[in-house]
């Protein structure tokens, strides 16, 4: 069945085409990965809401399912119909999250699908229950950004309070995950990164102000408890829900939870996950467990130290931000990768030497070096694997080795990076007013 494409969606393409004239192949590309999610992962359902695939795995990913859609909200300025499916999608986060904040991935009704034999706390709607900070910062980012750009209200007066209020509880008993959280989690037969040690409770750790998590946005289990990026993310997120809470919910008390919370998380991210690198001078570091161990890497899943500027964290020109981005672009990440196609950031969840398009379309919004910008592009060319496609991870030595065939959040990354050479980016985001600031292409 051919999907019909919007003309708010085709008026993107044809921007995209028209900034482009010469490079036929780029065009195809971004129609290709920029309708993707759209045409192959959206199903509207009956109540409203909108579910969301992540491609070739049929369940709802929290984090993925935002991430996908985003730069859709550009086409949902002008098209109430896309701007009907984009609340679906975050109707159907809500719900989701209401359901169980300490789960990551749903499938579209109870059937018991996914890892039904978790030790953990599963329903039947659950897919996987790997609990992750940023599945519960996805869902408010794209609420905020879509009242940003839509000025539609309704659905947040119907249910953000409940589910920020959710969110809260749950950061908060992290806060001192060994005390209070009820979480754990372990998967039998199955390599260390999927499961949780110490019987399902995770790695030791000493409260810091930050809150725990259990899992990456790689969905591999956190090395120490305090993800750096995932509070980074969190941090930015509360201030957009104390600012929903006082311009819509006429909410003070809810507004100043949300900002106490706030000021805690980011007083122990500034107290407990930098260091002074011999090297590399004052930079953030990927964990911590709040005691003194540290892990210094990045992981090419967003929320990740090289993306803190796009979230909104801190400034592109952030003098820490710049020692850390030059450690996570370096040989001294164990993950930053050089090849005959392509350098930069893969994961220590797919293969040794492949690169993610995802953290070279961060790396392509978070420079303020042209050159660095025009690079990445040519990178994106260079390792399509021949399918005009973008996908998990690629060898940076044979590009047309690679993971994940389908995978919609790499399509939808490289389409936002492409979006944003033409000066382009969602309203209310860093991204937008980083270019509506510095950019001489209209923003």
């Amino acid at each position: 069945m051919t999907v019909i494409i919007p003309e708010s969606m085709q008026k993107l393409i044809n921007h995209v085409k028209e900034f482009f004239p010469e490079d036929e192949k780029l065009q195809r590309m971004f129609e290709q990965c920029f309708v993707n999610t759209f045409t192959t992962t959206l199903k509207k359902k009956e109540d409203g809401k909108t579910f969301v695939i992540t491609g070739d795995i049929p369940a709802m990913w929290l984090r993925d399912s935002a991430a996908q859609v985003r730069p859709y909200l550009l086409a949902a300025e002008e098209d109430e119909e896309m701007a009907d499916l984009l609340e679906g999608v975050i109707r159907q986060q809500f719900a989701f999250i209401l359901h169980d904040p300490y789960a990551n991935a749903f499938n579209e009704s109870a059937n018991g699908k996914g890892h039904q034999t978790d030790l953990t706390e599963m329903t039947p709607h659950i897919w996987e229950r790997k609990y992750e900070i940023d599945s519960l910062c996805y869902p408010i980012q794209l609420a905020y950004l879509f009242w940003k750009s839509t000025g539609r209200t309704k659905f947040i007066e119907e249910t953000f309070q409940e589910v920020i209020e959710t969110i809260l509880r749950v950061w908060r008993i992290e806060q001192d995950h060994e005390n209070l959280s009820p979480y754990q989690f372990e998967r039998a037969e199955v390599r260390q990164s999927d499961t949780l040690i110490r019987d399902g409770k995770g790695g030791l750790v000493q409260p810091t102000g930050m809150t725990w998590s259990a899992f990456r946005p790689s969905d591999d289990a956190c090395t120490y408890g305090y993800l750096v990026p995932a509070n980074m993310f969190a941090v930015v997120v509360l201030g957009y829900a104390s600012e929903i809470s006082d311009q819509v919910l006429s909410q003070p008390s809810l507004k100043e939870e949300c900002l106490t919370l706030r000021d805690e998380i980011h007083k122990g991210i500034e107290q407990y996950a930098k260091l002074d690198h011999p090297i590399h001078g004052d930079l953030y570091v990927y964990e911590t467990d709040g005691d003194g161990r540290v892990n210094l890497m990045d992981d090419a899943n967003v929320p990740s130290l090289l993306a803190a500027p796009y979230l909104g964290y801190l400034p592109y020109e952030d003098a820490v931000y710049a020692n850390t981005r030059q450690f996570l672009l370096s040989r001294d990440n164990p993950y930053y990768y050089e090849g005959k196609y392509a350098n930069g950031i893969g994961s220590p969840h797919t293969p040794d030497h492949y690169i993610w398009h995802i953290a070279l379309a961060i790396q392509g919004m978070t420079t303020t070096d042209e050159k660095e910008k025009q690079q990445i592009l040519a990178y994106f060319k260079n390792t399509d694997g021949g399918t005009e496609y973008m996908h998990e991870g690629f060898n940076a030595d044979s590009p047309e080795e690679f993971t994940r065939d389908w995978f919609a959040w790499a399509n939808t990354m490289f389409s936002e990076f492409v979006l944003s050479l033409t000066g382009i980016a969602v309203k209310g985001s860093p991204l937008y007013h980083h270019l509506s600031k510095n950019s001489s292409v209209e923003a």
